[in-house]
């Protein structure tokens, strides 16, 4: 099976959304992951269902698949980053971040999008595992449920430092909500590398049954920092190979949020590096590109 690879929005900030839509297209890219925000479909302002229908004739004309992400830092609050999540003290504050996820459900939806992407926030101060762990199932109910109606899957990512951090805790959600069919997984490969006690290899396969959109950067064990490929430690070619053997017909995007200040020429680079590493360098620009010669020199000095 061919990998269907993405971008992400989140690392191509500075464009607007139809030119990013239509650079990702150009490079070959066969989705996007589409991170609801400010400046590319902000889920908060007014006329969303006629945006959101522009949108997805944007993606039908182009060809692209999508996945809807909902990890923007500030739609929620101006000054608190990811804030509230599903863990907030305060509970119409947990409540305002589910009606963004039931809102991005009704999107993806509108869309034909693969899943939405979601996790869980960090743990409060002085708050119990216990009690976090209750605040997340109450406060995904009414997500799952709209994703049920709307048959569109919801894909929660182990996040480091977050309540879900693994996939241990991840299938701890699991039974905890009794497993519902709606409820499916994000995984990152470079989190995998990161924290996981597994290599990326074995939490692939790990994670099959359960995978509903990937997400894919270079990254180092013990540092969550999302590092362009070639820059960080992961061997590439054996975990794409795993990840085609699951069968998993969804979309692994590349995912660079800190890197908007040069997202096409890393959208360019990353493309090119991932079909010489899956084993397909002739769909690669230039046709012979190898993984670790794709990568090169991309950060050009500090973010802007």
């Amino acid at each position: 099976m061919t990998l269907r690879f993405g971008y992400g929005t989140n690392g191509l900030t500075d464009l607007r959304l139809d030119d990013a839509l239509g650079l990702l297209a150009d490079l070959g890219y066969e989705g996007v992951g589409l991170t609801l925000d400010h400046m590319h479909l902000d889920p908060m302002a007014p006329d969303l269902a006629s945006r959101t229908r522009r949108v997805a004739g944007r993606l039908a004309d182009l060809g692209l698949g999508v996945t809807v992400e909902t990890g923007a830092r500030y739609v929620l609050d101006p000054r608190r980053k990811h804030g509230p999540s599903l863990l907030d003290p305060d509970p119409e504050a947990r409540a305002a971040r589910t009606a963004l996820l039931v809102r991005a459900v009704d999107v993806a939806a509108e869309l034909g999008a693969h899943a939405v992407h979601c996790f869980s926030g960090v743990t409060p101060p002085d708050t119990t595992t216990d009690t976090a762990w209750e605040r997340l199932t109450d406060a995904l109910g009414p997500v799952l449920d709209a994703a049920g109606r709307a048959g569109v899957p919801v894909a929660i990512e182990p996040e480091p430092g977050h309540l879900l951090a693994t996939l241990a805790d991840f299938h701890r959600l699991r039974a905890l909500l009794s497993d519902p069919a709606p409820l499916g997984l994000t995984l990152d490969i470079g989190h995998c590398q990161c924290l996981e006690p597994a290599p990326p290899v074995e939490c692939v396969k790990e994670a099959a049954p359960w995978l509903r959109h990937v997400q894919i950067e270079d990254m180092r064990r013990g540092t969550h920092e999302h590092l362009p490929f070639g820059e960080g430690e992961i061997d590439f070619p054996p975990v794409l190979e795993a990840l085609a053997a699951t069968g998993y017909d969804g979309l692994t995007v590349v995912e660079l949020p800190r890197h908007s200040h040069a997202g096409p020429e890393l959208a360019r680079r990353s493309i090119d590096f991932l079909r010489a590493a899956a084993g397909t360098p002739e769909l690669a620009r230039g046709g012979t590109t190898t993984p670790r010669a794709a990568a090169g020199a991309t950060n050009g000095g500090a973010p802007c």
